[in-house]
């Protein structure tokens, strides 16, 4: 979805994009990971996985629109995260780069490093998965579906 303004020149400028996740959480969700956060469409977990915070979600990093998939390439793009799963939330911030591949069929990856890959959707976050509020995680574990929202914003 995008978000214009109007300018004083009478030009249109996009401000903001947002693209909406939805995914379900799983019994092995732990989210301890300090660096990363993830989901994917897989339907399945293993306990291994500590970054992956839901499963069987809608997009991958390639399904986003081809409008988020460019600002996100954008360097310096700021990133705003919400995390929504019943009545709670959690909300933190990233980076795009124009680096970014964004064509993974499976996952999508939030970073708290700079390292690129074709899963990753950004990076720099403020968080990872270990600092999702634990009350948040409980219910992913309990098979909640929840939301990821990412909207783009530009200066």
């Amino acid at each position: 979805m995008r978000r214009p303004t109007a300018t004083l020149s009478g030009v249109i400028r996009v401000t903001k994009l947002l693209e909406v996740i939805v995914f379900q959480g799983h019994p092995l969700v732990t989210a301890l990971h300090p660096s990363t956060m993830e989901l994917t469409k897989e339907r399945e977990l293993t306990q291994r996985g500590d970054c992956v915070i839901g499963v069987s979600a809608d997009k991958a990093a390639c399904d986003l629109s081809s409008a988020v998939k460019d600002a996100l390439r954008t360097a310096g793009v700021s990133v705003t995260f919400t995390i929504w799963v019943g009545g709670e939330h959690f909300e933190f911030t990233a980076r795009g780069s124009r680096g970014l591949l964004l064509d993974d069929r499976r996952d999508m990856v939030i970073r708290r490093s700079q390292f690129i890959s074709p899963r990753t959707l950004a990076i720099r976050a403020e968080a990872a998965a270990r600092d999702i509020p634990r009350a948040l995680v409980d219910r992913l574990r309990e098979g909640e579906r929840g939301l990821l929202t990412l909207q783009v914003n530009f200066a």
